[in-house]
C-alpha cells in the first residue's frame, strides 16, 4: 500500500473521536503520574505509555481492515469466541492476584482475557443480531443468544468477577432492546434476571460480595471495613471544591486513603486534584467520543456494523456508569475501571482496538 494510500485512509478518519480518546488517556495519565509521587513509582505510568503506544499502533492497524470479511465469515468469529472461552478457562489454573483469578502474569505485565472477550462478544451478537433482527418475535433467539453470553459470564463470575459479568448482562440485553425484542418478552426476561439476582445472593454470591453490597446499602454497619473505601472516595471527591487541590496535592490521594487510586477510584482521584472543573471536562470528552460513535452507528451501511458500533457505545456507557456510581456512593463496589483512564493495559489496547474498528465502519460507510 502507497503512501497516497495511506494519506487518503487517514483523512477519512474520525478524527474527533481520535482526539477524545487520546484527551481521556491524558486524563489518566495525568492521574497515575500524580498518585505515583508520593511513593516515587512511576513504573506503572511508563507502562501506562507503552500500552498507549500499542493501543494507538493497534488502531491504525485494525481500521485497513474490512469487518465484512468477519461479517462474511461466521467460523472466524466462532473460533474467537471458543479462543476467548479457553483463555477464560486458563485463569483457574494461574495463581491468584488480590483474590482473583483474572490475570496472565508475564513477567511485569499482566494480561486480562476479560477485556478481549467483551470486544469478542459484541463481535458475536453483532453478527446474530444482524442475520436474525426481523425474527425477534422468537423466542429462540433470545435464549440462545444469551447461552452465548452465559458461558464466558459464567466462567468470569467463578472468578470472581461480579463487575464484568454485569457489564456482559448490559451489553446483551442493550443489543435485544436495540434489535427490537418485544416487551412482553422483555417483561419475562426481567422476571427471570431478577430470580437469578435471588438465587445468586444466596447460593453464588462469596462473602466478601454479599458485604459490598451490604455496605452499600447501610455504610454505618462497617465504616471502618468494606465500606472505609467507597467513604474515602467520597471524601476525596467532596473535599475538590471547583478547582481541585492541584496535581500531585490531594491528600487523599496522596497520602493513601484513597485505595486503588490508579483503577478502580481513580475518578474521585481526578475529582479531588482537579475539582469540578476537572469532572465536568472529563465528562464532556466521554460525551463527545460516546456521540462519535452513536453517529458511526447511525450512519453505518449494515446492521451488522450498526450493531457492532451500538455494542461498543453500551460498553462504554455501562462502565462509565458504574465506575462512577461505584465512586459516589451510589452504586455498590464491584471493580470497574474508567474506559482509557485507569490504568491498565489489557484495557486501554482492547479499547483502541475497538475504535479501529469501529474507524473502519466509518471509513467505508
Amino acid at each position: 500500500m502507497g503512501w497516497n494510500k495511506i494519506a487518503s485512509h487517514l483523512r477519512k478518519f474520525d478524527w474527533v473521536l481520535v482526539v477524545s480518546a487520546l484527551l481521556l488517556v491524558s486524563f489518566g495519565l495525568l492521574s497515575i503520574w500524580s498518585s505515583s509521587l508520593s511513593k516515587k513509582e512511576f513504573f506503572n505510568f511508563k507502562k501506562q505509555i507503552v500500552f498507549l503506544a500499542g493501543g494507538i499502533f493497534l488502531m491504525f492497524l485494525v481500521s485497513f481492515f474490512d469487518l465484512l470479511v468477519l461479517k462474511n465469515n461466521p467460523y472466524l468469529i466462532l473460533l474467537f469466541y471458543f479462543l476467548s472461552l479457553l483463555l477464560l478457562g486458563g485463569l483457574f489454573f494461574v495463581p491468584e492476584i488480590r483474590g482473583v483469578k483474572g490475570w496472565y502474569k508475564i513477567g511485569p505485565v499482566s494480561f486480562d482475557p476479560i477485556e478481549i472477550t467483551k470486544l469478542v462478544l459484541v463481535i458475536l451478537l453483532a453478527k446474530y443480531f444482524s442475520m436474525r433482527h426481523i425474527e425477534m418475535y422468537r423466542l429462540r433467539h433470545i435464549i440462545l443468544s444469551g447461552i452465548y453470553v452465559l458461558i464466558p459470564a459464567g466462567l468470569i463470575f467463578l472468578q470472581p468477577d461480579l463487575g464484568s459479568v454485569l457489564i456482559l448482562a448490559f451489553l446483551w440485553i442493550s443489543i435485544l432492546i436495540i434489535s427490537g425484542i418485544r416487551l412482553r418478552h422483555f417483561l419475562i426476561l426481567c422476571l427471570v434476571l431478577i430470580l437469578i439476582g435471588i438465587f445468586s445472593w444466596f447460593f453464588l454470591l462469596k462473602d466478601y460480595q454479599k458485604q459490598r453490597i451490604s455496605a452499600f446499602l447501610n455504610p454505618r454497619v462497617e465504616p471502618l471495613g468494606i465500606g472505609w473505601s467507597q467513604r474515602q472516595a467520597k471524601i476525596a471527591i467532596g473535599t475538590g471544591g471547583i478547582f481541585g487541590k492541584g496535581i500531585g496535592k490531594g491528600s487523599q490521594t496522596q497520602y493513601g486513603f484513597l485505595p486503588e487510586s490508579q483503577t478502580d477510584f481513580i475518578f474521585a482521584a481526578i475529582a479531588e486534584e482537579t475539582g469540578i472543573v476537572g469532572v465536568v471536562i472529563l465528562l464532556l470528552l466521554y460525551c463527545i467520543l460516546i456521540w462519535r460513535i452513536i453517529r458511526i452507528a447511525l450512519f453505518a451501511k449494515t446492521n451488522f456494523f450498526r450493531f457492532f458500533a451500538s455494542g461498543i457505545s453500551v460498553v462504554l456507557i455501562s462502565q462509565i456508569f458504574i465506575h462512577i456510581g461505584m465512586n459516589l456512593g451510589v452504586l455498590p463496589i464491584i471493580g470497574i475501571s474508567l474506559p482509557f483512564v485507569s490504568y491498565g493495559g489489557s484495557g486501554l489496547i482492547s479499547l483502541f482496538v475497538g475504535l479501529g474498528m469501529l474507524q473502519s465502519i466509518k471509513i467505508r460507510s
